[in-house]
């Protein structure tokens, strides 16, 4: 799958004090407008008063001037609201990363699902490999990893990622911030199952589209030992009991469970469509099971659930 290379604005560090100095300028907002057209996308309404697009280009001036004396050397940054992207791969790659992978997916999640862009300035940080994620997780945001894979740093707001696991991660972890600038009561099974579903993901008649992925073993064989939960438990578990600590049995099961709901919705035509209803109608439906209910046509959960575990136990990975 190819994607189209352009709007990204390409900066090694080296020269971000002059592009920091020039950005105080109008005649450099106006050329990083000109040869982007990447800074009034950081604001919240693209169309709004030249003053939002002026708005902007200060935050994005502040950002990078707070940034730059964190970047090591041998780094390359290149912008991709709402996301700046630092890597310490070749600075081709850095930019093919922040096109084909976040530019992508930024683009087909908005298309669907997200009209608003998150509030704030995003830094994903992609690390080539284990040994440079490690230890810059460590260096410059005094954190010990959990995940061999990346996490969401809430503090720094920052994607702080080992790209070298492959960019299924990358794509999970941008839903997020995206469903929090528009969704916010969204509940961890839904937030998850939607991130995950997009793990492994294709384009398909120009939409984004989840394929089957390496949680797909675990929760047949759940399946075929009784193990799974009802649809009705899932979607009342609390974040905490979602979540559950990784060390727990329930931490890849629910994701996995939330991840195949999702991707049955998006089989059968039903998920945009489940997505909007439920974030329009979460005040009355908080967890999401009644409006589960209506797009599914179904009165019975339970039943629905094992013609869903049949159309399971059908699918293959790889």
């Amino acid at each position: 799958m190819s994607h189209e290379f352009t709007h990204d604005v390409f900066l090694r560090p080296g020269s971000l004090d002059l592009a920091l100095t020039r950005l105080r300028t109008r005649s450099v907002r106006l050329w990083l407008a000109v040869v982007s057209g990447v800074l009034l996308a950081f604001t919240h309404n693209a169309s709004g008063a030249g003053s939002d697009g002026l708005s902007a280009n200060a935050a994005l001036a502040d950002h990078l001037a707070r940034l730059q004396p964190k970047i090591p050397k041998g780094f390359t940054v290149a912008l991709q609201p709402p996301f700046v992207v630092i890597g310490d791969e070749s600075p081709e790659r850095v930019r093919l990363r922040a096109t084909n992978t976040v530019k992508w997916t930024v683009e087909k999640l908005k298309q669907d699902y997200f009209p608003r862009d998150p509030p704030e300035i995003i830094d994903i940080w992609l690390f080539r490999d284990e040994t440079s994620y490690t230890r810059h997780a460590s260096l410059l945001f005094n954190d010990t990893p959990t995940t061999p894979f990346g996490y969401y740093s809430a503090a720094h707001h920052a994607l702080i990622m080992n790209i070298s696991t492959g960019g299924g991660t990358l794509v999970h972890e941008i839903v997020h911030p995206f469903m929090r600038a528009n969704f916010p009561p969204c509940p961890a099974w839904f937030n998850e199952g939607l991130a995950s579903l997009y793990e492994h993901s294709s384009e398909k008649n120009g939409h984004i589209r989840g394929l089957t992925n390496w949680r797909l073993a675990g929760l047949q064989e759940a399946i075929r030992d009784g193990k799974t939960i009802s649809f009705q438990r899932l979607t009342a578990t609390s974040d905490g009991d979602f979540y559950g600590g990784t060390r727990s049995n329930n931490y890849s099961q629910h994701y996995a469970q939330a991840r195949y709901l999702c991707y049955y919705l998006q089989e059968q035509g039903l998920l945009v469509r489940f997505y909007r209803e439920f974030a329009a109608n979460a005040k009355v439906d908080p967890t999401g099971c009644h409006t589960l209910k209506r797009v599914l046509g179904v009165d019975d959960l339970t039943a629905f659930q094992r013609k869903w575990e049949t159309f399971v136990l059908g699918l293959r990975f790889p």
